[in-house]
């Protein structure tokens, strides 16, 4: 009788002391990985709720920003003509997905079969959420006189501007390792101004509001981080290194510059 109420307590001092198995080590980072997704999860939902409320600061805002851009590109047709091409063309998409899509195949061809599968999630989770989103939220595109540009579908998130964040994060945080230290910087300030330039030729075209396309910035970040998550707690579970955002995801296809795991300190 002893020793059942012992094995109770034995378990409990386990538990608090950290010292259990494969599987609970594995739960926990689960457990965690949810709960840093929920947390990334709740600007977006704030986001959502203003915008079915129709708050009116954010309803100001986005007419607002809508008159006065319109205004501009009626003025300046040339620069109508860049933004169109930034948007149908560079920045569209499908130009987004088919990198991300190239990414993978690369990945395959290079072994990284973990990276290539995380990569393809992460795109297409990102596509499928969006475009249900929309659908549930069936928000109107802004109608403004004289339209410079016309897109078809509803509002709410900016398709685009969601696209960009996963592709460019996608993209970013595969390809760092094979970054020199250096240029990082220089990297991470590219995929910062395609996301941002992104958005901004939504709403100068007039086919989006400002609250579309940073709930598209937010969804398609919420997105990346539990994909990311959810990625390095399987890298954990197999027995590979945590690593940085400023690393990138997967160490082990290094370049001609390599760098030590983190908390490893530089060789002299």
């Amino acid at each position: 009788m002893a020793r059942l109420t012992t094995r109770p307590r034995r378990l409990l001092a386990r538990l608090v002391s950290g010292r259990t198995g494969p599987d609970a080590r594995f739960g926990a980072r689960l457990l965690t990985t949810v709960a840093a997704t929920a947390l990334v999860s709740v600007p977006f939902a704030l986001a959502l709720l203003l915008v079915e409320s129709q708050w009116p600061p954010l309803a100001r805002l986005d007419h607002r920003t809508a008159e006065r851009l319109h205004a501009a590109a009626l003025e300046h047709p040339a620069w109508v003509r860049v933004l169109r091409f930034l948007t149908d063309v560079a920045w569209d998409p499908v130009t987004m997905r088919l990198l991300v899509a190239a990414l993978v195949v690369w990945l395959l061809l290079r072994g990284a079969l973990r990276l290539a599968l995380w990569a393809a999630v992460t795109a297409t989770a990102g596509g499928l959420l969006g475009l249900l989103v929309k659908h549930v939220v069936a928000r109107a595109r802004p109608h403004l006189p004289d339209p410079v540009a016309e897109a078809p579908g509803f509002s709410f998130p900016s398709g685009h501007a969601m696209t960009a964040t996963t592709s460019c994060a996608v993209l970013l945080l595969a390809l760092l390792p094979l970054v020199p230290r250096r240029l990082r910087p220089l990297a991470w300030v590219l995929a910062a101004v395609t996301v941002v330039g992104v958005g901004y030729t939504r709403v100068a075209l007039g086919v989006h509001w400002v609250s579309d396309v940073a709930g598209g910035w937010l969804l398609g970040l919420a997105v990346v981080t539990a994909t990311t998550l959810a990625f390095e707690a399987w890298r954990a579970d197999v027995g590979r290194l945590r690593t940085t955002p400023a690393q990138g995801l997967e160490p082990e296809i290094r370049s001609e510059h390599p760098e030590p795991p983190v908390g490893v300190p530089d060789r002299p």
